[in-house]
């Protein structure tokens, strides 16, 4: 036996799944900012323009929260309270791609770390449970969020239920018409949920007034989420990517499933997760780039995005608002400019305007690699994998599994090995409704235009000496 819980594949001979026991769960989180030659440059206040100190987040923030966003710590513990939540569904398992292999007749070896194992079906509670821990700890009575397709809300709804936190999610409003029943599924958690843009906010109705159809974005929610906790004593803000925090939280991925390639004796060539804002790609390749940066082992980190919001491919890495409405820090990360508004394609976790500071460093400096994909290869290699592997893919992670795909094909043309890993971030049980689409042929591919991008980039604020 490789490890506790391991199945051989239907030939008896590999490893097809990998299960950690339970004491496994990593007692830390890893914290790349203490290997990373250059580091991201500091938020800064949306006022003043000076660099964000501490108590501009109280606010919104808990303390130790805070002490993580600005941690130069390689490792940061684990409360024991949080690990025992994690321990409902983690460590989670990794799969051999055996029938994926076979069917694209490929020397390559694919690995995926299943994160859909989780009561919200994605990796999303890996950060969640946290936050809501810290906020409890300091006293706070409720937590205001943005989702975009529901996974990041469903998630909070669900930390916030096993610590007695009130939860409130505005839905970007494109979203909460196409997946119904994930609103559905926070609400079962008791959480409220508001399609955003919302008249329950300033930044919402200032939204509605110029654009009353509008689909929304995850910039607007998100301004109605600060919002929100900024008015009300009560209530912090919660997010669930982007922040260096979030991809902290998140690394337990990467780390569980390096003990699970250890076990099987292998190590990845590359690392490929979807990005949106960066949580779950961050969360499996870092653990990864941590070799790479200390100079023992050479990964590749490949993060695949959608062609209707291309941030890495397209984008620039300026300082920009993390909202529509200007209300949060000025990052400097890879955007497409905060009032960025794009399609409604079915990815709707992918269609935020930035990236993470950290992965739009790594970028900068050539350590991650980008890829954009339409969304109707995507599908099409959600749907092969589906009847190879059983898994049916969340519209996001099947970005990750089309450049898994493509890597395999690519190892087969040249006749390599190659060692392949890629994040499954969440299931697709809740995405039925874009399968639907796309069995039926009314799936469209859309590139958002470099015209477009240059304008919004003209609008981005104007940041003095930056």
């Amino acid at each position: 036996m490789l490890s506790h819980g391991v199945r051989p594949s239907p030939t008896g001979s590999v490893a097809r799944r990998v299960d950690l026991p339970e004491d496994a769960i990593p007692t830390r989180w890893y914290n790349i900012m203490a290997d990373m030659e250059h580091l991201p440059a500091p938020p800064l206040h949306p006022a003043t323009g000076r660099p964000v100190a501490p108590e501009d987040l109280a606010p919104i923030f808990p303390r130790a929260l805070i002490e993580q966003e600005m941690c130069a710590e390689r490792w940061v513990d684990i409360p024991a309270p949080v690990r025992e939540v994690y321990r409902t569904w983690r460590p989670t398992p990794l799969y051999r791609a055996l029938g994926l292999e076979r069917a694209l007749g490929t020397p390559a070896r694919i690995y995926y770390k299943y994160e859909g194992a989780s009561p919200a079906g994605s990796h999303k509670p890996n950060t969640a449970v946290a936050q809501a821990y810290y906020n409890v700890q300091a006293g706070v009575r409720r937590l205001a969020t943005e989702t975009g397709a529901g996974q990041w809300g469903s998630a909070l709804a669900f930390a916030c239920s096993q610590f007695g936190l009130a939860c409130t999610v505005y839905m970007v409003r494109v979203s909460y018409e196409q997946k119904p029943y994930r609103r559905s599924l926070m609400q079962v958690w008791g959480a409220e949920v508001y399609a955003s843009p919302s008249r329950r906010t300033a930044a919402g109705r200032e939204v509605l007034e110029t654009s009353p159809d509008s689909p929304g974005s995850l910039g607007i929610a998100i301004s109605e989420a600060v919002e929100d906790a900024a008015t009300h004593a009560d209530t912090n803000y919660s997010l669930g990517s982007v922040l260096n925090h979030v991809l902290l939280h998140q690394t337990v991925i990467g780390l569980e499933a390096k003990q699970q390639m250890a076990l099987v004796g292998e190590y990845p060539d590359v690392v490929i997760g979807c990005i949106g804002g960066g949580s779950n790609f961050g969360g499996i390749s870092f653990p990864f780039l941590m070799d790479r940066l200390q100079g023992r082992r050479m990964v590749r980190a490949l993060a695949v995005e959608p062609t209707a919001c291309p941030t890495l491919t397209k984008g620039a890495l300026r300082y920009d608002f993390g909202d529509v409405a200007g209300l949060t820090p000025l990052l400097q990360m890879y955007t497409l400019g905060h009032d960025f508004v794009p399609p409604g394609i079915h990815a709707g976790g992918l269609r935020y305007h930035g990236d993470s500071p950290l992965v739009s460093r790594l970028y900068e400096d050539g350590l991650v690699e980008a890829k954009a994909y339409g969304q109707v290869g995507v599908f099409e290699a959600a749907v092969q994998f589906a009847r190879a592997e059983g898994f049916l893919p969340a519209p996001e992670s099947a970005h990750a599994v089309k450049a898994a795909i493509d890597e395999a094909l690519a190892a087969k043309e040249q006749g390599k090995e190659r060692v392949i890993l890629f994040n499954l971030s969440g299931h697709g049980s809740f995405d039925l409704a874009a399968y639907d689409a796309y069995l039926a042929g009314k799936l469209e591919d859309y590139e958002y235009p470099e015209q477009l991008v240059a304008a919004a980039l003209e609008r981005l604020p104007k940041v003095p000496g930056r």
